[in-house]
């Protein structure tokens, strides 16, 4: 069975990814200053942060929902373009796509996963909340990361077809050779 999840990662992607995994660490490591929390303070921070993270699952959807539709403007305007580009371009747009539609997903089931009403319930034993918490919290970090990720492939397209489309460059690695003469 074929994946429909099969990267061929360019350098330009490979840096958006590092750059999100960086930023998924530098916020996941906030939860590790925390240290070991009873389960009532744990409790509690949920309490308090739950708005919080559910907003940014909200910000999330909403963003990798915008940035599908700056994908099909980003097709138009390559599809418009005098140069013709190569098929590693549209693979490029591609691959945005299929992480950022991931993201979509994730930050929709998270959204709805962190909607149960987990610290009204009587029978989850007091010491789950903890659990509950560095999950919340990891998984927070981990879509944020993983919009940061999309975000710089998103702005490395936008930059080549600046390049190609706006400035008429002719020499970029993405239109075809013969295009030069």
């Amino acid at each position: 069975m074929k994946s429909i999840f099969k990267f061929n990662l360019t350098d330009y992607n490979k840096r958006a990814l590092y750059g999100g995994l960086i930023a998924a660490l530098i916020i996941g490591a906030g939860m590790f200053f925390m240290g070991n929390l009873s389960g009532y303070e744990a409790k509690e921070l949920i309490k308090s942060s739950l708005p919080g993270i559910n907003t940014l699952c909200n910000t999330i959807v909403l963003a990798s929902a915008t940035i599908l539709t700056l994908l099909l403007t980003l097709l138009s305007i390559s599809s418009g373009s005098k140069s013709r580009l190569k098929e590693e371009h549209y693979k490029h747009v591609m691959r945005i796509a299929q992480i950022d539609t991931t993201v979509f997903v994730l930050a929709m089931i998270v959204f709805q996963t962190l909607n149960l009403p987990i610290t009204k319930a009587d029978n989850v034993p007091e010491n789950w909340f903890s659990i509950i918490y560095y999950v919340s919290i990891g998984l927070s970090a981990i879509l944020s990361g993983a919009l940061i990720g999309v975000v710089l492939m998103l702005y490395n397209a936008v930059i080549s077809m600046i390049k190609i489309v706006g400035l008429g460059k002719s020499d970029h690695p993405l239109i075809h050779p013969e295009e030069e003469e």
